[in-house]
């Protein structure tokens, strides 16, 4: 189930997120903060998902009674808008423009894609709609630093921006889902082949389609030699090549304004 950012109340939000509200001066437990909410909910969702996060299920991480938290935090909604642009606070900020555009532009989808991966709930929550928190904000103005001064309007930079990290948070995702198919259903990539391999050479007609027949004598779909997860090595691999060649699109696109 998708769930969506700035679900909650738009000033609690944003008080949260930038850290403007004012802590009472006394609390329902010595030593209890927006921080520590935020970082046990962080690690519940890391072990279990979203689904297994609740306000109750945090209280219980914490020992305090489920109402202790709403003294910090009005909901869940809200907690979910401060998690996120948290872990996003992982992703450094630095300047690395030295390097050149694709350089920094490639290190910094990396670092998203790797951000996915150790917090693969991030990709349950839709980027349909912006967090407007600072470290969200702070990503998106150094990206967009990055290929500043290449002769591309403001929209192009968004556009190009957009691009690339809509491809890699697509790709992301197929690279968890496949990671989780064994876990979340029960069954490896092995077992399920195996019994569908099978059947499929009965209903497989090379002359219906000639195309994919083509591609499978050369090799393309065959497992992993090491027997490693199948569909992981492909979106892996899928991953690589595609964020290639999307930064060859984009430094075609500014090859030909500069003509």
């Amino acid at each position: 189930m998708t769930e969506y950012s700035g679900r909650g109340d738009p000033a609690r939000s944003m008080e949260l997120l930038w850290g403007t509200r004012k802590s009472r001066a006394r609390g329902p437990k010595p030593g209890l903060d927006v921080e520590q909410i935020v970082r046990a909910a962080i690690e519940i969702a890391d072990a279990e998902g979203l689904t297994g996060l609740s306000m109750r299920r945090v209280a219980e991480q914490l020992e305090v009674g489920t109402m202790s938290l709403y003294t910090y935090v009005p909901g869940k909604a809200e907690l979910l808008d401060v998690m996120l642009d948290t872990v996003l606070g992982e992703i450094t900020e630095a300047d690395i423009s030295d390097r050149g555009w694709r350089a920094t532009l490639e290190q910094r989808m990396r670092d998203y894609w790797a951000l996915y991966h150790r917090h693969p709930w991030t990709l349950r929550i839709s980027g349909a709609r912006a967090l407007l928190g600072p470290n969200e904000l702070g990503l998106y103005d150094s990206t967009l630093r990055a290929i500043d001064g290449l002769g591309l309007d403001g929209s192009e930079m968004v556009a190009a921006v957009g691009l690339v990290y809509g491809y890699v948070r697509g790709a992301a995702q197929n690279a968890v889902e496949a990671a989780g198919a064994a876990t979340r259903t029960g069954v490896t990539d092995d077992e399920w082949w195996a019994a569908r391999g099978p059947l499929l050479e009965r209903y497989f007609d090379a002359s219906r389609y000639p195309t994919a027949a083509s591609v499978q004598a050369t090799g393309a779909f065959d497992g992993p030699e090491d027997g490693a997860n199948y569909n992981l090595r492909y979106a892996l691999g899928a991953f690589e090549f595609g964020l290639q060649r999307v930064l060859d699109g984009i430094e075609a696109f500014v090859w030909q304004r500069g003509r």
